[in-house]
């Protein structure tokens, strides 16, 4: 089967590999699409992110979807032909934070296409993926595009219970990227009635207000905007940073008003932040890293119609021409969102 590989930044190569055997408790999957994740393009660009670095070569991916081909012996739930999403978290269950029901902290996570361990976790980014079966989750009707967007809408769905209670809330999202616009979808379906939406790319600003955004800045050309929602110490009652970028989270503490939250999704590394304003406004600032129960919660709302992702799928790539996505996903001057990988 064939495999995206990464070995050093900007070193990208399909490679062949052969399919695992499938256990009693496990299917495999005929991998359709691929999403290509803000994680996976610091592995590309830079051979890692903070302290994260390459160390062996890695199948990227987890963001994926595609048809059971396969079920082991103990299997009854699902059956070949099956349309699947699959999630690529993998706690251990018996750790102290799997017990406490966090399994997003567990310590021996096998989260797909991560350096956090050495060896690496390899990644999903394969025609053939043998999984558990409890990984997988029948998608319905949606279609393997919209189905492998389940993994970036469970971070985001997880990030904003993180936030708490939102309804009747002022919003204020830092970036118009993929986990933005997610932002922006999941953020009013649970009831924001105002959402600011911020970004130095006029495409990706012109995505978030065809989106829904109420309203957009540019915070590169019209710095003065954003600033302005600080008068009488700020507006805004809870903020999401998808960037990882200081400048967006410092701009954003400005803006919101005294005991709001912020929920830092994006991970760009360490930063040095404004402290006094941080205790002189009594904020509360509140990280968010991955998820677990949120992947089935993220189906069940596209099924129903209560998100819709489909207008966030921008480029579909095919697998011989996989370096392409990454570069589509990079590029500050593509007008994309979510870039895929189109395995078959």
């Amino acid at each position: 089967m064939k495999t995206i590989v990464i070995h050093n930044a900007k070193d990208l190569r399909i490679e062949d590999d052969v399919v695992p055997e499938v256990a009693a408790d496990e299917v495999e999957v005929k991998i359709a699409v691929g999403g290509v994740c803000g994680s996976d393009l610091h592995y590309y660009n830079h051979g890692g992110f903070g302290a994260v670095r390459l160390k062996q070569p890695m199948i990227l991916g987890h963001e994926v979807a595609g048809i059971i081909s396969q079920v082991g012996a103990d299997v009854s739930h699902l059956a070949v032909g099956d349309h699947v999403a699959v999630s690529p978290s993998r706690p251990c269950g018996s750790c102290v934070y799997c017990a406490e029901g966090r399994r997003n902290h567990c310590l021996n996570m096998r989260f797909y296409g991560s350096a956090m361990p050495f060896p690496h976790i390899q990644g999903a980014f394969r025609e053939r993926l043998v999984a558990s079966a409890y990984q997988c989750a029948p998608t319905g009707s949606l279609s393997l595009g919209e189905a492998a967007m389940a993994e970036p809408l469970a971070v985001v769905l997880h990030g904003v219970r993180r936030a708490g209670e939102i309804v009747g809330k002022k919003v204020l999202i830092t970036g118009c990227g993929p986990i933005g616009m997610l932002c922006l979808l999941a953020a009013r379906r649970a009831g924001a009635v105002e959402i600011v939406m911020t970004d130095i790319a006029e495409s990706a600003l012109a995505n978030a207000r065809d989106c829904g955004a109420d309203r957009v800045i540019n915070t590169k050309d019209e710095p003065e905007l954003l600033a302005a929602y600080g008068d009488d110490k700020g507006y805004f009652d809870v903020m999401f940073e998808c960037t990882g970028a200081a400048p967006a989270l410092i701009g954003g503490l400005t803006a919101v008003r005294p005991r709001a939250v912020i929920v830092q999704l994006g991970m760009g590394g360490d930063m040095s932040l404004p402290m006094v304003m941080v205790t002189a406004k009594e904020l509360d600032l509140r990280g968010s890293f991955r998820f677990h129960e949120e992947f089935a919660i993220g189906i069940a709302l596209m099924g129903q119609g209560l998100i819709d992702v489909k207008p966030l799928i921008s480029h579909t790539v095919p697998l011989a021409d996989a370096e392409q996505a990454f570069m589509i996903a990079t590029d500050p001057l593509q007008p994309s969102l979510k870039t895929q990988i189109q395995f078959f």
